[in-house]
């Protein structure tokens, strides 16, 4: 957001004759018009991608038909046939939750983009406890997951709420704790500060600064697997046993705003992982050869892709393995990378 006010400033002469609340309320407009821009572009594209690595994966085409090369228009044409749906809300929900719920969802992932450093100058909010807040507005969309479990009046959708909210509150221990190691070299909870500690090439980027901070990324990996509901992980929703989970009773663009959301927290976990372990902007050299928000969709589009690679690879997970894998291997894990990380950085 900074260097969208600089940029006001020095660009547009009635800009500076505004009162100062204008003045600081257009850049942040602006700011989160881009996110959301390039959050739904991403999400066009995610879809899209992923049945061409699905289809690839099991020696099938995928999409082929709607638009040009490769049905690259068929996310459009998906998108226009839930605008057109009819939004159907069962007779005996509650009405103002399920409308509610969604929203809550969507803004919850949606928000935490505000903190995420994609250049050295454009974040749209350096907060000085950025991780922090991204951990804490995440957490609504636990709500309105629960929320949409229990206002829909359908046991699958009860059903798929509260093993969503089980199992994001579980993992999160793991994913914070491993968020901590990196915390504990650096300082600092600002996402741009951690960053500029990574700087100098990929041998000070904290994958491969010590042991701790490597096992840590892939604890913080497979703890964000859990936390967005992706495969093996995927059990508020699975389809052999409860229909579609918490959103069964969902349609048109409610329904869609649940799968935005899905794919948003896709970019939004990769984005911190990038940042956290990746070096974020910075390049692989210690000169980087590349722009930084480059780089920065890089590695993230990349932590994606295997996203998307592990749907298609494993099975999904019992309720009891589920929370098996959360209480009894990686919190001990995480415990122990954190003790690590705090006595090697007394030294």
């Amino acid at each position: 957001m900074d260097a969208i006010f600089v940029w006001l400033s020095g660009n547009i002469a009635a800009y500076a004759r505004l009162p100062e609340s204008l003045q600081r309320l257009i850049p942040m407009v602006l700011a989160c018009l881009i996110c959301l821009t390039a959050a739904l572009l991403f999400v066009l594209m995610a879809t899209w991608g992923e049945r061409k690595i699905a289809a690839h994966m099991q020696d099938r085409l995928g999409p082929m038909r709607v638009g040009g090369w490769h049905g690259w228009a068929q996310p459009l044409a998906d998108g226009v046939k839930l605008l057109l749906k009819e939004d159907i809300i069962p007779a005996e929900a509650d009405r103002f939750l399920f409308r509610m719920a969604p929203v809550l969802v969507f803004v919850g992932g949606f928000a935490a983009f505000a903190v995420i450093p994609f250049t050295s100058s454009f974040i749209a909010a350096d907060l000085n406890i950025g991780i922090l807040y991204a951990v804490a507005i995440t957490a609504l969309g636990v709500v309105g997951i629960i929320m949409a479990g229990w206002s829909s009046n359908n046991k699958y959708a009860l059903y798929g709420g509260m093993r969503a909210a089980a199992q994001i509150v579980s993992y999160e221990i793991p994913s914070v704790l491993a968020i901590l190691t990196v915390i504990i070299h650096v300082g600092s909870l600002s996402m741009q500060e951690i960053v500029l500690a990574q700087q100098g090439g990929v041998w000070n980027w904290f994958l491969f600064r010590n042991p701790f901070t490597f096992l840590a990324f892939f604890v913080y990996f497979l703890a964000s697997l859990a936390e967005v509901n992706r495969t093996p992980f995927d059990i508020p929703e699975a389809e052999s046993e409860l229909v579609a989970g918490y959103h069964t009773e969902y349609s048109g663009m409610r329904f869609a705003f649940f799968y935005l959301a899905e794919y948003a927290n896709m970019l939004l976990v990769s984005c911190i992982a990038t940042t956290l372990f990746l070096g974020g902007w910075s390049g692989f050299l210690s000169q980087p050869l590349l722009p930084g928000a480059f780089l920065f969709l890089i590695k993230a589009m990349f932590l994606v892709f295997v996203q998307m690679w592990l749907r298609w690879t494993l099975p999904r997970l019992r309720v009891d393995q589920l929370l098996h894998m959360c209480w009894k291997v990686l919190l001990p894990i995480a415990f122990v990378l954190v003790m690590g990380s705090g006595i090697l950085a007394l030294k």
